[in-house]
């Protein structure tokens, strides 16, 4: 357990700032908690931050204390139109690394006019729940492989869940598949929160490209949404992914925000 006092200016009460976990540090002011901090290490093996405090001196001290008490890389994420919460950061020594995009994605065909997308030839779409366990890990990790040696995983969404080393399929249920000549060649996740779903992952394999699979899986979840009830979906998209941003784009995706990944090296 490490604990350090600020000291108060002329109007303010001194601040003890204590790492009560690994993960979590407290600012307790007068026996009452005035601030807390949290570090999460996601599957990508990034580290994230953040802090809830009441007040800006008090954000400052815990924003410190958790960067003099962790390796860097750290990662925090704030909405693009929260300008006072960035700059908090800033102060820290965070800088911009990535603009994340949201959007809301409609799942009437008629609105997003895939009613009449099939699948290209000798491709099955695989419906959520379906997939074999053992082929959808072989793809997973092909794609993940794919995305490192080229944009690297940084650049893609990250579910902040628990799950032992190595293992990146945690629920295979989430998943649908795209098969051709009884290998998967793509997939897309989707996690069915009650508010709105959400698609955490399109992704096909580089020689599977520019051929309709994305489309097809993307025509298939949304549909099956649809059927279910749920008038929208929401995605997020790096905004340098720009294959991924006319994907959504093109069946009349709305952008609702913007998510910034700073990070502090």
């Amino acid at each position: 357990m490490n604990t350090s006092h600020s000291s108060p200016g002329a109007e303010e009460r001194p601040v003890t700032i204590t790492r009560v976990a690994e993960t979590r540090w407290l600012a307790v002011e007068d026996d009452r908690e005035v601030g807390r901090g949290d570090a999460v290490r996601r599957p990508d093996g990034r580290m994230f931050v953040s802090v809830d405090a009441w007040r800006g001196p008090v954000f400052d001290r815990l924003a410190a204390a958790m960067v003099a008490d962790l390796p860097t890389p750290l990662h925090v994420v704030v909405g693009e139109s929260d300008r006072a919460v960035a700059a908090a950061w800033e102060r820290a020594g965070f800088t911009t690394g990535r603009r994340e995009r949201e959007y809301a994605v409609p799942t009437d065909p008629s609105v997003t006019g895939l009613h009449a997308v099939r699948p290209p030839s000798a491709v099955t779409i695989v419906p959520a729940g379906e997939a074999r366990d053992d082929l959808l890990r072989v793809l997973d990790r092909a794609v993940r492989d794919e995305v490192e040696a080229t944009v690297g995983w940084r650049t893609m969404p990250a579910e902040v869940l628990p799950r032992p080393a190595g293992v990146t399929v945690v629920d295979p249920s989430k998943y649908a598949v795209a098969e051709r000549s009884g290998r998967y060649v793509g997939l897309v996740r989707m996690a069915l929160v009650p508010r709105r779903p959400r698609i955490g992952l399109i992704a096909v394999l580089a020689e599977e490209r520019r051929r309709g699979v994305a489309r097809a899986l993307l025509a298939h979840s949304l549909g099956a949404l649809h059927r279910s009830g749920a008038g929208s979906a929401w995605a997020e998209v790096d905004e340098t992914n720009t294959a991924a941003t006319a994907l959504f784009e093109g069946v009349g995706a709305r952008r609702t925000g913007a998510n910034l990944e700073l990070t502090r090296l």
